[in-house]
């Protein structure tokens, strides 16, 4: 599911100032089609702008992350990947051999998690779903 997002556009929407360098992590981010890393992210910004430091990257990532633009996972690998704020609600399963993100959406996992939250007395406001899995074997 590549990201159709303009987190540029989302940044300006939120009235954040957009330096050049920012821009070019903000245009990589946009254009990942996967859940890079700050140093995945470094490496691409690098080869448009040489003088992107790690450090921008990283305090670009957390202002982007603070302004509700970026959303920051955890999937267990023990490096914080990011992605846009998706305009869809979507959940992840992870291939814990290869790493790769599979991003999914479920109508009936959806209904489930709001009859599961209300049986308990709760409303559902919000959630994050994190499947990990390993491919199954196919016979040939």
């Amino acid at each position: 599911m590549p990201h159709t997002i303009d987190l540029e556009q989302l940044c300006a929407d939120k009235g954040l100032r957009i330096t050049e360098q920012r821009k070019v992590i903000a245009r990589v981010l946009s254009d990942s089609e996967d859940h890079p890393d700050v140093e995945q992210l470094h490496a691409r910004a690098s080869k448009i702008d040489p003088k992107i430091s790690i450090a921008t990257v990283y305090r670009t990532v957390r202002l982007f992350e603070d302004a509700g633009v970026l959303d920051r996972h955890d999937f267990g690998d023990g490096r914080a990947r990011y992605e846009p704020a998706p305009e869809a609600h979507h959940d992840h399963l992870i291939d814990v051999e290869s790493g790769k993100v599979v991003e999914f959406v479920d109508p009936e996992l959806e209904a489930l998690q709001k009859q599961i939250a209300e049986k308990l007395g709760y409303r559902l406001v919000d959630h994050r779903m994190e499947l990990y899995g390993v491919r199954l074997e196919r016979d040939s």
